[in-house]
């Protein structure tokens, strides 16, 4: 049997790198659709789960392949599955029930432009509200979003470790650039990647409740088969699992599907920041458009404008105080996205009546040049 995880230096694409930080975070079950651009994902996975002891399988669609990985993380398997915008689309209801269940698996949508199908071989960052909102019901979800093989790889893992912690499934915003990007990958030796496990429970097995939160506000998850008592459904539900037919259950069971989010969110939300200490400007990005807007801090400082960027490694929970934060000491903010202004959106209610905020974006289809972020700058000053 082959090393779940293969050490040293790579030259690998994104969706290469994606996979090989599945492998290193213990995922065991791949379950899957071909699409582009996430069809390499499954690709490798196909050729290296056999190699781990872990098991592949291609489904007959997107519904399908969203059910095997909840019934696979229901046995105890770390599980992941790929797609990309019209899969997504299909995902949407599986998804909303690994929510309401607390189901943990990871889900990598790889974007293309769309609606429909598209713009198959090109990037767009279009579906970051369908990542917030494509289910129905209110709910919270987390999302990462990579701008580099080398994030895919390590946010993979990520992604992996905060599913298992909080019982949710996270999401994997990359896009057609990062996913074939080719781009040196350093994995590190197994013995310095510790994936972090689901809670289990303690005490007696026929007194366990399968929803009962723990401590830190996430119920410990008992594997099927294992002894307990285990009632699993889409349902309005109580801590037992059973169906609760009363407004008051709802709001129970939002309370704790929302509250592990909003109790942990040091742990969720991640941000980095570039040349942020001095600067008027703050541009808002993320993905492949954070390597467009890098790049303009750096040509903007050349030319006098003192910018900024602050990247969003994690979109969803919003990191809505640091951005209200920056937004009450500089002149504006300058969202970059490839879309019509979907995380825009966000950055504009925590900017309102604090500083004005500017949109760089657009439909679908190639990578936001720095010029367009530096002439949005000028306007500013």
């Amino acid at each position: 049997m082959k090393p779940a995880v293969l050490t040293g230096e790579h030259f690998i694409t994104g969706d290469v790198a994606c996979a090989e930080g599945a492998l290193a975070a213990g995922c065991r079950f791949f379950a899957g659709y071909p699409i582009t651009p996430a069809t390499e994902v499954a690709e490798h996975m196909a050729v290296r789960l056999p190699d781990v002891g872990g098991t592949y399988i291609q489904m007959e669609d997107e519904i399908a392949s969203m059910g095997a990985v909840l019934g696979a993380s229901c046995a105890g398997a770390k599980s992941m599955t790929a797609t990309s915008g019209p899969g997504f689309s299909l995902m949407m209801e599986n998804i909303g029930l690994a929510i309401c269940t607390e189901t943990p698996c990871v889900v990598v949508n790889v974007q293309r432009a769309g609606p429909s199908t598209g713009l198959p071989t090109l990037a767009a960052q279009g579906d970051m509200m369908q990542a917030r909102w494509g289910s129905h019901g209110h709910y919270e979800i987390i999302t990462l979003a990579p701008s580099s093989p080398q994030e895919m790889f390590y946010l993979t893992i990520t992604a992996f470790d905060l599913s298992e912690t909080y019982r949710t499934p996270v999401l994997i915003m990359s896009d057609e650039v990062i996913g074939h990007l080719s781009e040196r990958v350093i994995i590190p030796e197994a013995n310095a990647i510790k994936p972090r496990s689901r809670p289990k429970p303690k005490g007696r097995k026929d007194r366990f409740k399968p929803f009962q939160p723990g401590p830190n506000g996430v119920a410990p998850m008992a594997i099927a088969g294992e002894g307990y008592g285990i009632h699993v459904t889409g349902l309005t539900h109580d801590e037992k699992g059973y169906p609760v037919m009363t407004a008051e259950a709802q709001e129970a069971m939002l309370a704790q599907l929302t509250g592990k989010i909003h109790r942990n969110l040091e742990d969720i939300i991640r941000t980095e920041a570039y040349r942020l200490e001095d600067a008027d400007l703050v541009i808002v990005s993320y993905g492949v458009s954070a390597r467009s807007s890098l790049a303009a801090v750096d040509e903007a400082r050349q030319l006098g404008i003192k910018a900024g960027l602050l990247k969003l490694v994690t979109v969803w929970p919003f990191p809505e105080e640091r951005v209200r934060a920056l937004a009450e000491r500089v002149k504006g903010l300058v969202t970059v996205e490839i879309n019509l202004g979907q995380i825009h959106l966000e950055v504009q209610r925590c900017a309102a009546g604090r500083a004005p905020a500017m949109l760089v974006g657009h439909a679908g289809g190639a990578v936001i040049p720095p010029e367009r972020i530096i002439e949005t700058l000028r306007n500013f000053s």
